[in-house]
């Protein structure tokens, strides 16, 4: 059967705009539907805006900091509209770059909401087209339980379009999203409360990093509530909200802002009409190939559950138009060996196992593990303290994981991922001379495991 288009991909996301760009430069005739923003989450209500707004945050540090090193500044003042009116031309400015990526490379970008009409059959505005593969890269959508009250709250979508900063504001969740925004309007001045349901945050992250980064932000003021969730919502005369928590207290707050997780964008999808199976959680179930149960239907990134990051995704897209249209250049993607930062304040930089995981998975381990002020802080008042931590496997001497809680933590930790992938052991690092003076040379430098 002759089919309109080799590749139709539903969705303009950093998955769906990098296999589709593949795709088409390897010699296929590809198609991208998107409904909403061309970028998706990462661009538009994710990554991006976030870390602009984290940059907004940290200059409350800088202002406080600067009189150290001889600076004498007025009183600071910073204005809400100023900072998203500027994110928001920026996006603007990624979202014509996104267009151009996939127009110039010969790319048909239809704009509407696609749903599947059958295995080989996607319609666009009342339009139907066929293809020989279908891509499902539709990504993820924020999450509120749905308690009383639930229509008071807000999710990440809408955190990044309020008219202004919220003086007290609730943040729910234990994920990465929830500790960065706390980090955000904590940062930006507004009185923050961080509430999760269970006792630590972070949960899978290293232990000496969750209680590290719990004992800096507790010193920067932030209310931490552990073993806190919210019952019930309620708007009061004034416009202020009232949350009414499981354990019968009541909090004041002008915004509930929820992070409990992300469910896969289906809505509306058509899956039905297909034979497209999701799995107990409700994502895509695809094997080691991104194959549905549909042979012509595929999907990756958010929407399958696997590792929910942009890079994996572009990862699983480039994969993906490979293994279809230049097979002779597939490689499978490795799940080994992710790095990953949290942006929170300070941030969080990791690659490989946890100290938890290596030991779950059976490695003797020996811990290496540095706390120290770093040097840029010697000339204030502030006593943060960054956090360092090596794990390696005893035996073998290859290091597992790679752990900081400091400034500029995913910058560093990205160039250690290289050496971890290539299978360093302790010994490298020992050999490995540091760039002095800086922090991350205290990664070289470590000599003496510790004792637990």
């Amino acid at each position: 059967m002759a089919y309109e288009f080799d590749l139709f991909v539903i969705g303009a996301g950093s998955g769906g705009v990098r296999a589709a760009r593949f795709a088409a430069g390897f010699g296929a005739k590809v198609a991208v539907a998107e409904s909403r923003y061309l970028g998706g989450t990462c661009v538009n209500v994710g990554c991006v805006p976030k870390k602009l707004l984290v940059y907004g945050a940290h200059f409350a540090d800088d202002f406080e900091q600067a009189s150290g090193f001889g600076w004498s500044l007025g009183d600071a003042d910073f204005d809400w509209a100023t900072l998203i009116a500027n994110k928001d031309r920026e996006i603007h400015r990624l979202n014509g770059i996104y267009r151009n990526l996939l127009v110039n490379s010969g790319v048909t970008l239809l704009e509407g909401h696609a749903k599947l009409t059958g295995p080989n059959e996607v319609e666009v505005n009342g339009q139907r087209h066929t293809a020989k593969h279908i891509l499902i890269a539709t990504g993820g959508w924020p999450q509120i339980p749905d308690i009383p009250g639930r229509e008071h709250a807000i999710s990440s979508n809408e955190a990044f379009f309020l008219k202004a900063l919220p003086k007290r504001v609730l943040v729910v969740g234990g994920g990465y999203i929830a500790v960065e925004f706390a980090g955000i309007f904590h940062g930006l001045g507004a009185k923050t409360s961080l509430l999760y349901r269970g006792d630590m945050f972070l949960r899978g992250f290293d232990g000496a990093v969750r209680k590290h980064l719990h004992e800096e932000l507790t010193k920067r003021g932030m209310d931490v509530q552990f073993n806190a969730d919210i019952a019930r919502i309620d708007k009061q005369a004034d416009g202020s909200l009232k949350a009414t928590l499981k354990d019968g207290r009541e909090l004041e707050a002008d915004c509930v802002f929820y992070a409990t997780g992300r469910r896969p964008m289906l809505d509306n999808l058509g899956l039905e009409n297909t034979h497209v199976k999701l799995d107990k959680r409700g994502f895509v179930e695809v094997d080691d190939q991104y194959q549905s149960a549909e042979p012509s239907i595929l999907a990756i990134g958010d929407v399958i559950g696997r590792v929910q990051l942009t890079p994996v995704a572009l990862a699983e897209g480039m994969a993906v138009a490979r293994r279809l249209f230049k097979p002779e250049q597939y490689r499978p993607v490795d799940y080994r060996m992710i790095p990953t930062a949290v942006f929170s304040l300070p941030n969080i930089g990791t690659v490989g196992l946890s100290e938890e995981q290596a030991i779950e998975d059976g490695h003797k381990v020996q811990i290496f593990e540095s706390s120290f002020r770093p040097m840029k802080l010697t000339l204030t008042e502030c006593q943060e303290r960054t956090l360092m931590k090596l794990v390696v496997d005893a035996d073998t001497d290859k290091v597992l994981g790679c752990h900081m809680v400091g400034p500029e933590a995913g910058e560093i930790v990205q160039g250690l991922a290289i050496a971890l992938k290539a299978g360093a052991t302790k010994q490298h690092f020992d050999e490995t001379i540091g760039v002095h003076p800086t922090a991350a040379e205290e990664f070289v430098t470590m000599r003496t495991p510790v004792k637990r």
